[in-house]
């Protein structure tokens, strides 16, 4: 099955870390489960002529807001609305999550409880799943025709079922030790509190539940498959 990654931005660089796309974690963190990837960076206005041109989709993260108005979020909802309408699977992850729920009525704010980083506990529908969140940004309103399909104390609606339609989670199950001590060197200074970025920190080597969140991407893709 292939699916089309769309690139809402570029993960950052820092000396001593090697170079990485978000397109090239979210390949690897699927690695394995039958599917292809082919990407287009639709923050840089490259985007595909038809939501047919892949059998799926996956919507990054960014570093921009989905309530900023920046030419390719605008273009990118309205390819949102028409995959629902095509009933193509979409699965959106932090900023995808956030532009999902927002291009189909729902509201994404700076969540006046500050930040969530690093190593974050959520309860998917009674079961407990680890996995590295970095955003301040959330879904503060649910749009309708959305379930909420997982939660964390700072965050009410981290992850949203759009049956048939989209799959989506706030926290990066692409993020693995290494990205997440990235971005703690490269962007956490003077914009996130010390006491969360030394929380961040300590939690740095403990255990996350990535591949079973990427079980659940690859099987809403294929359970939701347009033929």
């Amino acid at each position: 099955m292939q699916i089309g990654i769309l690139q809402c931005g570029h993960f950052p660089t820092a000396e001593g870390f090697r170079d990485r796309t978000y397109s090239e974690l979210y390949a690897t963190m699927l690695a394995g489960r039958g599917l292809t990837f082919r990407t287009w960076s639709v923050v840089d206005m490259e985007f595909p002529d038809s939501v047919q041109d892949a059998e799926g989709w996956l919507i990054t993260g960014s570093r921009h807001g989905a309530y900023e108005d920046l030419p390719f979020i605008a273009r990118l909802e309205h390819f949102i609305r028409d995959a629902f309408g095509a009933r193509v699977p979409l699965v959106g992850v932090c900023f995808g999550h956030q532009i999902i729920a927002q291009a189909m009525g729902g509201t994404v704010e700076k969540y006046t409880g500050g930040w969530s980083i690093g190593r974050t506990e959520y309860d998917f529908d009674g079961t407990v799943l680890a996995a590295n969140a970095w955003h301040q940004d959330q879904v503060v309103a649910v749009p309708e025709g959305a379930d909420v399909i997982a939660s964390s104390p700072s965050c009410a609606n981290a992850g949203l079922l759009f049956r048939g339609h989209a799959f989506t989670v706030q926290p990066h199950p692409e993020f693995e030790r290494e990205e997440v001590d990235l971005l703690l060197k490269r962007r956490a200074s003077g914009l996130v509190p010390g006491a969360l970025i030394q929380q961040a920190t300590d939690a740095l080597d403990a255990p996350v539940d990535n591949a079973e969140i990427a079980d659940r991407i690859a099987a809403f893709f294929k359970e939701n498959r347009h033929v």
